[in-house]
């Protein structure tokens, strides 16, 4: 039997509600805020949870976001990483990215943190990488070769016409 890892929280306001998994089956547990704050349009602030987090050795926090948040209010959470060795308080950032100011209550389901295992690796200075089919493309790339390769078949079809 694999012993399930813990995740302790101390509430630093004493009205902040824990953590929770909404369903079984959610890799990611929602945060609530604890505070009442306006968020107007393209501004970005802080929002407290009102606790502190004791993430497991090994193990990474990362904030995401909610989709209803998102599609309802036009506001995303500004992606977020907590260590094991963090003890303070945890925030969400969060960017109202909409042409109206929105209102984030307290209480709210503002973002969710999956707690990822991670590996450590050591850092080497090296004169060269392996080479990949990828190579040096960047954002979107990926999506670049089936539009080549779509354009080279019409370019081959032409031909044969």
């Amino acid at each position: 039997m694999v012993k399930q890892k813990v995740l302790k929280v101390k509430k630093i306001s004493k009205d902040a509600e824990l953590p929770e998994y909404a369903f079984e089956s959610d890799v990611g547990f929602d945060l609530r805020a604890n505070e009442e704050v306006t968020i107007n349009s393209m501004e970005h602030k802080a929002i407290k949870i009102g606790i502190a987090i004791e993430i497991p050795e090994g193990y990474v926090g990362i904030i995401r976001d909610r989709a209803g948040i998102i599609t309802k209010m036009g506001v995303h959470t500004v992606a977020g990483t907590f260590d094991p060795a963090y003890r303070g308080e945890v925030s969400v950032i969060m960017t109202n990215f909409g042409d109206e100011e929105v209102v984030i209550e307290k209480g709210m389901r503002i973002a969710q943190m999956i707690i990822i295992p991670v590996e450590k690796v050591k850092i080497v200075e090296t004169k060269k990488l392996s080479e990949t089919k990828r190579g040096k493309r960047g954002f979107g790339s990926t999506g670049d070769m089936d539009i080549l390769k779509e354009l080279d078949e019409l370019e081959e079809m032409s031909k044969e016409e």
